[in-house]
């Protein structure tokens, strides 16, 4: 089933400002929010959805790729925003202070309306992958291994007796409109809620140690060069018995083919082939980025001819099918020539047959250039 336009989902446009897109977001998630709908799964989901659509608008790099290739910019993670996939936790840990006030204590009373004990997220890593067009036109699982922090073994930790598990600590000033009450970051626990009881040894002041991981890489076809994808949950943990990890940021990296230039979907090919094979014809076998093909050069082929295979380029990200595969002939002519050689074509330079003579429905070479993008 297709996804929802994530303008639609906040009943924005594509023009409207971050202003705009933060006001509807907050509307639309106050009118879907849990604590407003209890025990109704659909609008739970709406919820998400509207959650996930300002996470990529809201952010410019996101919400450029998202403007031009769609929801296929952020497939390959594995769950988490982007990836296919919504939880409570992201969105009250990345969203806590768009609400305000709004539900009893601030935004994530979600279960009863009450204040909820704070769940502090760990942050992401970043990692670049190198792909070939092999990889690209095929779509690929890669496995790395990431350096992570991860709760070590035997940390136990206890309530913050600072804000009792909230996280928050609640300050009182005055002001000439009155007492004014304000919630701030826990100054000992840092949101976490909890801080260590015991900690083994060789774990930090957090009761953290580094792992290393092997993670697998969903990464689907057609993917360009600098989009992200994300795998949910494989970046660094956090303190806390109720602490979720944060996330995997993939960036691809697109290996240069020696032969092959990359252009879009669609890929060039620059074939040479002798003065003989032009004038004559020849079978040649060519390889594209999906395997061996032969082709067919037609007699009295000139060089700047291109030959166009289609669908035989690399797939859409928007799964709009393949773009063409196209071979720009270049006639080779060569550099010595034996004595027998240099007196023929000496005797062809009076042969009217080897003059050039281009006819109308031969294309220019900025004719071409057109077609090819048109």
């Amino acid at each position: 089933m297709a996804k929802q336009d994530y303008y639609e989902v906040l009943g924005v446009t594509k023009s409207a400002s971050a202003a705009e897109i933060k006001k509807a977001y907050r509307k639309m998630a106050i009118k879907y929010h849990p604590d407003k709908n209890p025990d109704d799964k659909e609008a739970e989901e709406k919820f998400k959805l509207c959650a996930e659509a300002y996470e990529v608008l809201s952010d410019d790099n996101k919400k450029a790729r998202y403007d031009q290739f769609g929801h296929a910019a952020f497939e390959g993670g594995q769950g988490g925003f982007g990836g296919g996939g919504m939880n409570m936790d992201d969105i009250f840990s990345q969203f806590g202070d768009i609400f305000g006030g709004a539900f009893g204590g601030g935004f994530g009373g979600f279960g009863g309306g009450g204040q909820r004990q704070a769940r502090v997220k760990g942050s992401n890593l970043r990692i670049r992958v190198k792909l070939t067009l092999a990889d690209i036109a095929n779509g690929v699982e890669k496995k790395v291994k990431v350096r992570r922090k991860v709760q070590a073994d035997g940390v136990t930790y206890k309530t913050c007796t600072t804000c009792n598990g909230s996280g928050q600590q609640m300050r009182v000033t005055n002001t000439i409109l009155g007492r004014m009450q304000t919630a701030t970051t826990c100054s000992t626990c840092h949101g976490a809620g909890q801080i260590i009881d015991k900690k083994p040894s060789g774990a930090d002041a957090q009761g953290m140690t580094v792992k290393e991981e092997t993670v697998s890489i969903n990464i689907p076809e057609g993917v360009v060069e600098g989009v992200q994808l994300k795998v949910g949950g494989k970046g660094n943990e956090a303190p806390g018995k109720n602490s979720i990890p944060g996330d995997l940021l993939v960036v691809i990296e697109e290996v240069p083919h020696e032969t092959l230039k990359r252009e879009g979907s669609n890929i060039h090919y620059d074939l040479y082939v002798s003065f003989s094979e032009a004038v004559l014809g020849a079978s040649k076998e060519v390889d594209t980025v999906t395997g061996k093909v032969k082709i067919k050069i037609d007699p009295g082929t000139q060089s700047g001819k291109i030959l166009r295979l289609k669908g035989k380029g690399l797939p859409s990200i928007e799964r709009y099918g393949s773009g063409d595969f196209l071979i720009h002939i270049n006639v080779w002519t060569p550099q010595e020539l034996t004595k027998d050689q240099r007196k023929f074509f000496e005797s062809m330079m009076k042969d009217e047959n080897f003059s050039p003579n281009p006819q109308k429905s031969d294309k220019s070479f900025f004719d071409k250039v057109k077609d090819m993008f048109s």
